[in-house]
Formats: structure tokens, C-alpha cells, sequence
């Protein structure tokens, strides 16, 4: 399968997870219902995000990964569908949860694929660009979606990427590999043994962390600038969120970090350190600084996980599948549990402690891999 294929579907799955995050404000509304409830849009597809990959990872030791991936963008294409012309809250969350136990499929089949086709610095470079094809799909979701909701209502949006995903699935080729469908049965526990790693647990840890920041800010985004800053149209709001594509910009020079230092702990350590910063940051009341520390904290993030990412696979001596299956693992754990726990920090706290809280969280994370950095000399490339 080329790469750029699968950047696409990529781009284009990535469209369902995070439509609905700039529009949460105007489904409170439109539902009547609290910001927390609202925020449920989110939590329940990360919900099983946080916990299916690892399954994913151990079924596609097995199976063909362009299988999987073809079958799942088709079934999301029929979640799409049915949310397209649904107008109630329950059967929009329904579909949010068969989503969430979706994904998982499609994010470690494809992540899977990279691990097992590529190797060394080709590796570093298609899982960078991976991680650049969801930022852009991340944006791309939550931007289009916001004015399609404007222009021609948020069913339109979902029609849309219904036929998109149809139409990539179907351009999906897989290629049939007897040696992976023949391989000897292993136990689970045999292929998760090697994931019990210091180093690894603690790199996967730091991720939890990164994205459990990274999904609170940006959940609660529309009510923060609706809240402290009186800024209430989506079309707006959805442009803010453009920090978040100057953020995939920046991440595209992550693999140029390596030449300026070979310690990949040392460059992940300055990159908390800078996330932590801008949440510390955010704290002044002034909208135009607000939207500067927001384009740099996503930059941070972006980075991080451009580099988490690859150095998870090379650090690794497990299955591709089950490395990357447990990363995503923990990265949608910190996300499930960012659109939700946060959220009543921020109604019965305000603004303030909502940032202190995850400023805690972020530091958190920079300890875990300002440990990895001190382990010494042979951690430092990541293998």
C-alpha cells in the first residue's frame, strides 16, 4: 500500500474522531445539556480507544492489517451514515461509542503496517508523517465540520465523510502474507511480555500524560473562549483551532531534533518543559496571547508525539502490532480521561484551576521522561 494512501485514510478517519469537539458548545445548547454531558461526544469514543488497541494489536498479529483497515473505514462509513440523519442525542452517542470501538482497529492496523513495512530512519520519516496525516485530519475534522454546521447543518458533514471513507476503503489493495496468516499460535502473555520494559512503560506513561492535557484544552476549548473570552461562533472557534495546523507544520522538522542532539530523552525532556510553560502561560486574561500560547502548546504536543512514536517502535522488542497497539493504548487512556475528569474542574473551579490542574499532569510526564534520560547512555537513541 503507498504511503500516500495511506496518509489519506488516514486524514479521513481522523475526520469522525473529532468532528464534533468544536461544535460541543452548540450541541450543549441545541440538547439541552450540561458541557460535561456534551463532552460525553468525545469520551465515549475514547473510552474504548484506551483499552481496545491492545486487542487489536494481538488479532492482527494474525490477520492481514489491510484487511482490518479496509473493513473498518466501511463500517465507519455506516456509523457516519446513520448519524447523518439522525436528529436524537442518544443514537448520536450510541454511534460515538461503536466509533470509539472502531478506531482502535483502523489507528493500529495502519500504525501496525508502518512498524512491520518500514525499518530505521524510513521508519522515523513515514511514522512522522503518519503522525502528521492526524494532526491534519484532526484540523481538518473539527474545521470543515464547524462550517459545514453553519452552512448546511452538522448532518451534512457526516454524509460527507461517510462517502469519503467508502471511497478510500474501496481503493484499498491488501497483500496477502502466507508467512504472517501461518505463524504459530503465541499466548497474549508471550507477545505483551516484552512491553513490561522500565523505559518503554515510562515513555508510554509520559504519553498518558501528553494527551490527557492535549484532549482537556481542547475539549473544553469552545467553552473557555465562550466563557472567558465572549467568543461564540463556531465558524470562529473552528478557526482558533488553527493553532493546531501550525502545530503540524512545526512537527514536520521533528526528525531534524536528532542531528542537533542524538539524545532523544533530552529532546522529549525540553519539549514537556516547553508544554508546561504554555499552560502556565494561559493563565493571562488577554485572547490574542491566549491563541499564541495555544498554537505553541499544540506544536509541543504535536512534537512529542512525533517523537514518542517512533522511538516507542525502536525501543521496542515486541510485535509491531502490540508496541504500537499498547501506544495508542495509552495515549487514548490520557484522552478518554482529558475530555471528562477536567470538565468538572473547570464548572466548579473556573479557568484558573483547570490549567493548574493540568499543568500538574504535564510535569508529571516530563518526570517520567526526565527519568529514561537518567538511565544512562544506552537509552539515549531509543534502543
Amino acid at each position: 500500500m503507498p504511503i500516500f494512501h495511506l496518509l489519506l485514510c488516514s486524514v479521513v478517519i481522523f475526520f469522525v474522531l473529532y468532528a464534533p469537539q468544536p461544535m460541543l458548545a452548540q450541541f450543549a445548547e441545541h440538547f439541552a445539556i450540561t458541557p460535561a454531558k456534551a463532552g460525553l461526544l468525545m469520551t465515549v469514543t475514547m473510552l474504548p480507544l484506551a483499552v481496545a488497541p491492545i486487542f487489536y494489536g494481538l488479532v492482527l498479529t494474525r490477520f492481514c492489517k489491510l484487511i482490518v483497515l479496509r473493513n473498518t473505514m466501511i463500517a465507519l462509513a455506516l456509523c457516519c451514515t446513520v448519524i447523518g440523519v439522525t436528529q436524537q442525542f442518544e443514537l448520536f452517542l450510541a454511534m460515538r461509542f461503536i466509533e470509539g470501538l472502531l478506531l482502535p482497529a483502523a489507528l493500529t492496523s495502519m500504525t501496525g503496517y508502518i512498524g512491520q513495512t518500514w525499518q530505521g530512519q524510513c521508519l522515523r520519516k513515514n511514522m512522522t508523517w503518519y503522525v502528521g496525516s492526524t494532526i491534519a485530519g484532526g484540523y481538518l475534522g473539527r474545521a470543515l465540520a464547524a462550517n459545514f454546521a453553519t452552512w448546511w447543518g452538522f448532518e451534512s458533514f457526516y454524509l460527507f465523510n461517510a462517502v469519503l471513507l467508502l471511497v478510500l476503503a474501496l481503493m484499498v489493495k491488501p497483500t496477502y502474507n502466507k508467512a504472517i496468516n501461518q505463524a504459530p499460535f503465541t499466548s497474549p502473555r508471550a507477545y505483551l511480555k516484552p512491553l513490561k520494559s522500565a523505559k518503554l512503560l515510562r515513555l508510554y506513561g509520559a504519553v498518558f500524560c501528553m494527551f490527557y492535557c492535549f484532549s482537556a484544552l481542547l475539549n473544553y476549548l469552545p467553552f473557555i473562549l465562550s466563557n472567558e473570552y465572549q467568543v461564540k461562533d463556531p465558524k470562529l472557534i473552528a478557526w482558533i483551532y488553527s493553532g493546531y495546523l501550525v502545530g503540524a507544520l512545526i512537527s514536520m522538522v521533528t526528525p531534524l531534533l536528532s542531528k542537533l542532539t542524538h539524545n532523544n530523552w533530552q529532546i522529549l525532556t525540553t519539549l514537556f518543559a516547553i508544554y508546561s510553560l504554555t499552560l502556565l502561560a494561559m493563565q493571562w486574561s488577554s485572547l490574542s496571547f491566549f491563541v499564541a500560547m495555544f498554537t505553541l502548546f499544540c506544536a509541543c504536543m504535536f512534537m512529542i508525539h512525533a517523537s514518542a512514536a517512533p522511538l516507542a517502535n525502536e525501543l521496542s522488542t515486541a510485535n509491531a502490532s502490540i508496541t504500537n497497539g499498547a501506544y495508542v493504548s495509552f495515549y487514548y487512556c490520557g484522552g478518554a480521561l482529558g475530555t471528562f475528569v477536567p470538565g468538572f474542574i473547570y464548572q466548579i473551579y473556573g479557568l484558573a484551576i483547570f490549567l493548574i490542574s493540568l499543568l500538574f499532569v504535564c510535569m508529571f510526564g516530563g518526570y517520567l521522561v526526565l527519568q529514561n534520560q537518567r538511565t544512562g547512555s544506552e537509552t539515549q537513541c531509543g534502543v
